[in-house]
């Protein structure tokens, strides 16, 4: 046991010296590159009906033969003579925006500009937006933020839809459940509608040592629970309090958006796949995101918007650290 405790102190020594390490990294290489960075920001657009034009072709130099080839490609360019003659300059226009979630929704940066770019072109009522999702959530104010920039897609009059292939649980439920619809691959993860929170304590263990915690707080509630001092059984009722609170909000926003879903069984932090799921109300079709997309693009323009900024090295490798730590600690 004594050995346990020893490699524990080791082990919580070796982790604050790393994250020390990593941290001074960071600031020094981030200080070395704040000004190279200011100017590399890009935002790219691809026409993704010609990328599938351009797989269809490949395909068919393979597949047909040269005279079919040539009269397939007549027809093509009679077909979109008569659309433009038609009026097809007001046709839909689907913009594709992509989210991959972490803990702290690290890319709600780049959504952000990316919404921003598509609302100072997309024309109200006309314009559609489809977001192709992968979260399992992670902080509240940070999902709450993401959400929050899908919402201005639809106060824009943007018919929005939401893709999931793999998972959108918890925070990731959160942004989803702001489209007018929710499609998800038969087996992606959705729900996980609660709030979480762990908080290891190593109180016992230092005091062993003979290891005292001075804690001081200017206000009865400014710290609930704490890591390394003694905590107390009103300091954990205020802290089930707040979760409690934040799961309300977490339901009456899903209620604004999905006034269907019936919280009361639903509600329960469970998550479900994707019939499990369409059963329940939580999604509205069972398709992947390809699908969806190759279909859109037989009747629609469709332009994937992405905005990127260089990180600094120090971001890049604490971004990798964190989603390593993610990663191992969900198992």
């Amino acid at each position: 046991m004594e050995f346990l405790q020893e490699y524990g102190l080791f082990l919580l020594k070796g982790l604050t010296i790393l994250a020390l390490t990593l941290g001074l990294f960071g600031a020094v290489i981030a200080g070395t590159t704040r000004g190279r960075l200011r100017d590399e920001e890009q935002l790219t657009v691809r026409h993704l009906n010609q990328r599938y034009r351009e797989m269809e072709r490949i395909l068919q130099r393979k597949v047909l033969g040269r005279r079919a080839l040539r009269e397939h490609l007549r027809q093509y360019r009679r077909d979109r003579k008569q659309a433009a003659r038609s009026g097809a300059q007001k046709q839909t226009r689907v913009y594709v925006l992509r989210f991959q979630g972490d803990l702290r929704a690290t890319r709600t940066d780049n959504l952000r500009e990316e919404v921003s770019a598509v609302l100072t072109l997309a024309r109200p009522g006309t314009d559609r937006a489809v977001l192709c999702l992968e979260s399992a959530g992670g902080l509240v104010p940070s999902y709450g933020l993401a959400a929050a920039q899908l919402a201005r897609l639809r106060e824009a009059g943007l018919e929005l839809t939401v893709a999931v292939d793999r998972v959108a649980a918890s925070g990731g439920y959160l942004m989803a459940a702001v489209a007018h619809r929710i499609v998800a691959a038969p087996f992606a993860v959705v729900g996980s509608i609660g709030v979480v929170a762990q908080i290891p304590n190593i109180h016992r263990l230092l005091k062993r040592h003979d290891v005292d915690i001075e804690l001081l707080t200017a206000g009865q509630y400014k710290r609930t629970l704490t890591v390394l001092g003694k905590n107390t059984p009103e300091g954990r009722a205020k802290f089930q309090q707040e979760l409690e609170e934040t799961h309300g909000l977490f339901k009456a926003y899903l209620q604004r958006y999905r006034p269907q879903l019936e919280l009361e069984t639903l509600a329960t932090g469970e998550h479900w796949y994707g019939e499990q799921a369409l059963e329940r109300g939580l999604v509205d079709e069972l398709r992947t995101s390809d699908d969806l997309l190759l279909a859109l693009a037989r009747e629609h323009e469709l332009y994937e918007v992405r905005f990127s900024r260089r990180q600094s090295l120090g971001r890049r490798i604490g971004l990798a650290v964190e989603q390593g730590l993610e990663r191992l600690l969900r198992g």
